[in-house]
């Protein structure tokens, strides 16, 4: 009798360690499955920053033809008119490549260039590199996008004028700051209250209200944190991670 309990107690603690190891193989996947699918949109963010580029570089040598010529005409206000423009254009890209990292800075072309074509202007300040940063790049875009997805999804719900989203990305002596703001209506007490928590949404569809909580999963996993704020004039959320953590 004590033979048989005791190969039952070995089957039990058999189980238990295959089922700890299977747990362990399944979050191990998904976490891993998560990151491909994040590499994989920086590569497709990486690619088409790429294709911008070299389509401006052939852009700016067919304006500075067009410059010549109305220099050569002297048409001075035409020209100068003309170059402004211009240089609205780059300066749009120019913003979002200051960073140390590619893979950000081709998320924030990407997301300029998707909420420009919903007609939201899109303004970048960069005022820090990043290059000290301990935090995978991928994981750092998917804070970054779900904070701005969340933003033009609240703007194209919204009827107001001049809508606009802000990411500023800074830093002090002891910590890395990132900023997003829109000017999209009010988030409700009730909901600012709860939108940290998981499979927590205000919309009916599957798959929304799954982005705070993954930002906030991030965070803690990396040691960073997340504030917002919210008025009828703006909302914003502050990303911060200490330097050295």
């Amino acid at each position: 009798m004590g033979d048989v309990s005791f190969y039952l107690l070995l089957c039990v603690i058999l189980v238990v360690i295959l089922t700890g190891c299977i747990f362990v193989l399944v979050r191990s996947y998904l976490k891993l499955a998560a990151r491909n699918a994040a590499l994989r949109e920086s590569i497709n963010n990486l690619s088409s920053l790429n294709d911008k580029l070299r389509m401006d570089r052939h852009d700016y040598l067919n304006h500075l033809q067009v410059v010549y010529g109305l220099m050569e005409l002297e048409e001075y206000d035409e020209m100068t008119s003309y170059l402004k423009k211009v240089y609205r254009e780059l300066l749009k890209t120019g913003k979002a490549i200051k960073t140390s990292k590619p893979a950000i800075n081709a998320l924030l072309a990407a997301k300029a260039a998707e909420s420009e074509s919903k007609g939201i202007e899109f303004i970048i300040e960069v005022k820090s590199d990043l290059s000290n940063l301990h935090i995978e790049d991928w994981e750092l875009c998917k804070v970054l996008s779900n904070l701005i997805d969340n933003a033009i999804r609240a703007l194209e719900d919204c009827d107001r004028q001049g809508k606009r989203i802000r990411v500023n990305i800074t830093e002090t002596p002891n910590e890395y700051i990132f900023d997003v703001d829109n000017n999209g209506p009010e988030i409700p007490a009730d909901v600012k209250a709860n939108m940290f928590k998981k499979g927590f949404t205000t919309k009916k569809e599957a798959g929304h209200g799954m982005g705070l909580s993954i930002v906030s999963e991030i965070l803690s996993a990396n040691k960073g944190t997340i504030e917002s704020e919210s008025s009828t004039e703006e909302t914003v959320f502050t990303v911060k991670f200490e330097k050295g953590a």
